[in-house]
């Protein structure tokens, strides 16, 4: 029988890890310890930023409604997509949903979502492979 281990710390939904040795990265679809481990090596927690910090002109996603949901586009000022600098995913959690667009180096940094218009509380991510994690929270899609 396995031993049952009280936790203090553990794994919020939708955080997201990445291994420094092989460049793994996870997201947490169910919170449980927080020693997630790859490699033999401790996962590193990946903060999200937020418009605060620096270079957010062009990694914060920018949400516009249209017709059938929003539009994501990364940055005020578009984020280049090149092989050495690029968004590798946006993501929105909405309604209980997580809908994902991974991107790849020469695509337009944006994407298309079908979010019902009255939805409350979404969050919308994007992943820069040398910037991180990036947040925009919207409190009423109308």
């Amino acid at each position: 029988m396995m031993k049952e281990v009280a936790c203090e710390n553990k794994t919020g939904l939708y955080e997201v890890y990445k291994c420094n040795i092989c460049g793994n990265i996870i997201e947490v679809i169910h919170a449980g310890a927080k020693a997630l481990v790859c490699c033999k090596e401790p996962m590193n927690y990946i903060s999200k930023h937020l418009e605060e910090d620096e270079k957010y002109e062009k990694h914060l996603p920018v949400v516009k409604v249209n017709s059938h949901g929003i539009n994501v586009k990364v940055g005020s000022v578009e984020h280049p997509m090149e092989e050495k600098h690029h968004i590798e995913w946006i993501s929105v959690v909405a309604n209980g949903k997580e809908l994902r667009k991974f991107l790849q180096p020469g695509e337009k940094p944006a994407a298309d979502f079908e979010i019902i218009h009255n939805t409350k509380n979404i969050v919308v991510n994007e992943y820069c492979n040398l910037h991180g994690l990036w947040t925009t929270e919207i409190e009423d899609l109308n």
